[in-house]
C-alpha cells in the first residue's frame, strides 16, 4: 500500500530522522542478537528521565498501555471513576473502560484546548479515584490548580503527555507533575520509534510495579529465572525502536526549536486573516508545537475546506476528538453536544502540516492556500 504522505507536497508531518545512525545501530543489534531488554532500551530510558529529571522512566509499546498500567498501578479498579479531559484521541477513555471504571469526561476551556479547571470539582463523586490531564498538541494544561483540587481531594494525577514532551508549565516540564506521566513516541509526535511510548514517575512503589507488570508480572529469583508474581502485560519496546528513540532522545530540543521557529511564522501570516481563531500564547508555558491547530468559525465547511486542501496536496486533519460525543462512550450516559466547548472543537478544528524541514516558502503554499479556500466564505 503506498504511504498517504507520498500523495502531499505538504504532508503534516515528516519525523526528523538521522538514517546513518540509525544503521550503525541496527547493525550493532544484528550482529549482537538482543532485539528484546538491551543495552539500546537501557540507554533511551536513561536518557529521557535524564531529560525530563525524573527518577524512573519505562519504555512501553505505546503511550495507551503507559495509560492503562498506570491506572492498575494506581488501584483504579471496576466501579470507580476517572475524571477525563474530553478533548482527546478516545484512547485516554478508552483504558479507563478496559479496567471496568467509568470516564467521567470534563469539557475544556473555551479558549484553549484543555481541561477546564473550574469544572473538574463539580464532576468529583465518592468513587472518583483519579483525574487522567491531557496536554493537548502540546499545550500545557493548568497543572497547578488541577494538583490542587487532587490533594483536596486525595485523588491520583496521570498526565496524558502524548504530544507534551519538551512542554513545560511554570518551567516544569509536562509529564513530570503528577503522580505519573505518560509519553506516545508515533510518529507525530516531537521524538518517534515508530510506535512507542513511555511511564514516568518519581514514586519508588509505582516504578517498581510497572517494571514487574509490563514484564508478564514477572521477576527474577536467585538462579535468573523469572517468577510469575502477577498477571502480567507484555508490553515492552523493542530493542529496534529503543534505537531509534536514542538517535532522537540526542537532538530533542533542536526538534522542539525547529517546530516552534514554523508554528510563529504560522502565527504571524495568519495573524489576519478572517475565518479563524488561533491559539494564544501564555507566558505560563512553552510548548513543543507537536501539532499547530486552529479553529474555523462556525460557518466554514471544514471537510470542504480540506478536500480543497488535498487538491493542492497539502494534508491536513480535524484536531482531535470530543469523546462524549463518540458511541463507543454514550453508554455512559452522554450525547453529542453535551460538553460544549470540547464538542465545538471537534467539530470546528483544523490541525496544519508542521515539521521542522518546512520552509517558509513551504508555510506561505499552507497559508495562502487556505485563504483561497476561506474567500468564498467572506465576501
Amino acid at each position: 500500500m503506498q504511504n498517504d504522505n507520498l500523495k502531499f507536497k505538504i504532508p503534516l508531518i515528516k519525523p526528523e530522522i538521522d538514517a546513518k545512525k540509525l544503521k550503525i545501530a541496527i547493525d550493532k543489534i544484528a550482529r549482537n542478537g538482543i532485539l528484546t531488554k538491551g543495552k539500546y532500551l537501557t540507554t533511551f530510558e536513561k536518557k529521557l528521565s535524564q531529560f525530563l529529571g525524573v527518577k524512573y522512566a519505562f519504555a512501553m509499546s505505546s503511550c495507551t498501555t503507559a495509560l492503562h498500567l498506570s491506572l492498575i498501578v494506581l488501584g483504579v479498579k471496576a466501579g470507580d471513576e476517572v475524571i477525563v479531559s474530553d478533548f482527546s484521541f478516545p484512547a485516554t477513555g478508552n483504558v479507563v473502560v478496559q479496567i471496568g471504571a467509568k470516564p467521567v469526561f470534563v469539557d475544556i476551556e473555551e479558549n484553549s484546548f484543555n481541561i477546564d479547571p473550574e469544572k473538574i470539582e463539580e464532576a468529583i463523586t465518592s468513587k472518583t479515584k483519579a483525574i487522567i490531564v491531557v496536554h493537548a498538541f502540546g499545550l500545557p494544561a493548568k497543572m497547578n490548580k488541577i494538583l490542587k483540587i487532587a490533594k483536596k481531594h486525595k485523588l491520583f494525577v496521570i498526565e496524558d503527555a502524548a504530544c507534551a514532551l519538551d512542554s513545560a508549565w511554570q518551567k516544569k516540564l509536562c509529564g513530570t507533575w503528577g503522580d505519573v506521566g505518560c509519553f506516545s513516541f508515533h510518529p507525530r509526535k516531537t521524538i518517534t520509534t515508530g510506535e512507542g511510548g513511555a511511564v514516568v514517575t518519581n514514586n519508588s512503589k509505582l516504578a517498581k510495579h510497572l517494571e514487574i507488570l509490563r514484564n508478564h508480572g514477572g521477576i527474577k529469583n536467585v538462579a535468573g529465572d523469572l517468577e510469575f508474581i502477577e498477571n502480567g502485560f507484555n508490553y515492552r519496546l523493542s530493542e529496534l525502536q529503543a534505537a531509534l528513540g536514542v538517535e532522537q532522545m540526542s537532538k530533542v530540543r533542536q526538534i522542539t526549536a525547529s517546530r516552534q521557529r514554523i508554528a510563529q511564522m504560522y502565527f504571524k501570516k495568519l495573524s489576519n486573516i478572517d475565518g479563524i481563531r488561533l491559539t494564544i500564547p501564555s507566558k505560563d508555558y512553552t510548548t513543543n508545537f507537536q501539532s499547530f491547530v486552529i479553529l474555523l468559525d462556525k460557518k466554514i465547511d471544514r471537510e470542504d475546506l480540506r478536500k480543497n486542501l488535498t487538491k493542492n496536496k497539502i494534508e491536513s486533519t480535524l484536531g482531535t476528538y470530543a469523546m462524549h460525543a463518540q458511541k463507543a462512550f454514550q453508554k455512559f450516559g452522554y450525547k453529542p453536544g453535551d460538553l460544549p466547548n470540547s464538542y465545538f472543537a471537534y467539530r470546528h478544528s483544523l490541525t496544519l502540516p508542521l515539521y521542522g524541514q518546512m520552509t517558509e516558502k513551504d508555510v506561505d503554499f499552507v497559508v495562502e492556500n487556505l485563504k483561497k479556500c476561506l474567500s468564498k466564505y467572506y465576501v
